[in-house]
């Protein structure tokens, strides 16, 4: 039998990892586990016109600071509902192999991560970081694809707005 202890969840902020996020902390509700909250910011971002590439360091280090603390906010909701929640920031060109050293160094059991559905050219041109996890790491993965309640209401959005 699988015994969790501690619960990897790759964060992006997006609707699509938070959900993530919800079923990794059921499961550790469930096991008594840890859950480890993990966020990758780039190395070399695109810098944003504004943002002059002599302040390229302190704009890193205001991106590396500034998921550092939206992961803290969500470790304390989990804390408050009686979870053990740790917080990771890694810095990395490619984030799946980010997430999975950081799994290993970590000793994650499992690692709980969301897919963004991405197919056709997009998925060919950008990859994608769910699969390269699932192909590289040494704990198991699940995979989370978009909640069919939230499908099912963009398909009725859609179908009530091409109907008017």
């Amino acid at each position: 039998m699988l015994q969790l202890k501690r619960i990897l969840s790759p964060i992006d902020f997006s609707a699509d990892s938070l959900e993530a996020l919800e079923a990794a902390e059921d499961l550790a509700s469930r096991y008594g586990a840890e859950i480890l909250l993990v966020h990758v910011v780039a190395f070399i971002p695109k810098l944003p016109d504004d943002v002059s590439i002599l302040d390229e360091g302190e704009y890193e280090e205001e991106l590396m600071k500034d998921a550092q603390q939206r992961l803290d906010e969500l470790a304390a909701k989990a804390k408050k509902k009686g979870l053990q929640a740790r917080t990771a920031v890694g810095q990395a060109n490619d984030a799946a192999m980010e997430i999975v050293r950081t799994a290993e160094q970590e000793k994650a059991d499992l690692i709980v991560i969301a897919t963004h559905g991405m197919t056709g050219w997009r998925r060919l041109a950008f990859g994608s970081v769910t699969d390269k996890v699932v192909r590289t790491a040494d704990c198991p993965v699940l995979v989370l694809r978009k909640s069919a309640a939230a499908e099912s209401g963009k398909t009725a959005a859609v179908t009530s707005a091409t109907s008017n």
